[in-house]
């Protein structure tokens, strides 16, 4: 095992497009050390991350892939930063939930929920008490009530619960993080054929996250905007 005692460790899940790939393109700039991953390799050429990034190819979802992740924070011997940012909308187009299925619940929240679960309980050897931060990307789904939106807003919900209940159990800093609607795949994903350039991108996130790993406020459940 190789300890970095100097760069600060973080993790960020879906770090290859949207708000992931701005927080970790930000982190990198300021000297952390990121391990993220993306479902394929093109996808992690196209974000063109920074020598101080590490890039897993695979799915959250898969045991072995979560595996290679929790490998990698073993290997530098520290994590200060666990950010869960991968998530789905599930099936496409949105539909209301009277026509959602089982499968297509359990597919959805094995990426949304199940996932992060397993993967935070995996890396409790690495989150100090104290020290390290736990962050989940939510949404204003997960506290109103959307048409069509009720399986990603569940989702959502159940996500913000299992954070700051790990935040409770461990004592690490724990945050649900709703960061407001930006300009991403997946919103235009959501609203097909709309325009959705009067959103803004998630570069003008990121900032207000920063602030709030710099503020480090009780753990719970925040917006983007109040940082």
């Amino acid at each position: 095992m190789t300890t970095n005692t100097q760069a600060r460790v973080a993790l960020v899940t879906g770090g290859t497009a949207g708000l992931g790939l701005a927080l970790t393109r930000a982190l990198a700039a300021d000297g952390w050390h990121v391990i993220t991953d993306g479902r394929n390799e093109g996808r992690i050429k196209e974000a063109e991350l920074s020598p101080n990034v590490h890039a897993v190819v695979g799915d959250i979802t898969d045991a072995d892939h979560r595996s290679a992740l929790v490998n990698a924070v073993w290997e530098q011997g520290r994590l200060d930063l666990l950010v869960h940012n991968a998530s789905t909308l599930g099936p496409l187009p949105m539909r209301p939930l009277a026509e959602v299925g089982i499968a297509e619940m359990a597919e959805a929240w094995r990426t949304n929920v199940g996932a992060p679960l397993v993967l935070t309980g995996e890396l409790l050897p690495w989150l100090r008490p104290g020290e390290s931060t736990i962050v989940s990307i939510s949404s204003d789904a997960a506290v109103h009530h959307y048409e069509t939106w009720g399986l990603y807003g569940a989702g959502k919900a159940a996500l913000d619960h299992v954070t700051l209940t790990f935040g409770a159990e461990t004592g690490v800093a724990a945050y649900a993080i709703d960061p407001g609607d930006m300009r991403t795949q997946m919103q235009q994903d959501a609203f097909p054929g709309e325009d959705i350039s009067d959103r803004p991108l998630p570069e003008t996130v990121v900032p207000s996250l920063l602030r709030l790993l710099e503020a480090r406020p009780e753990s719970g459940r925040y917006q983007a905007k109040d940082f």
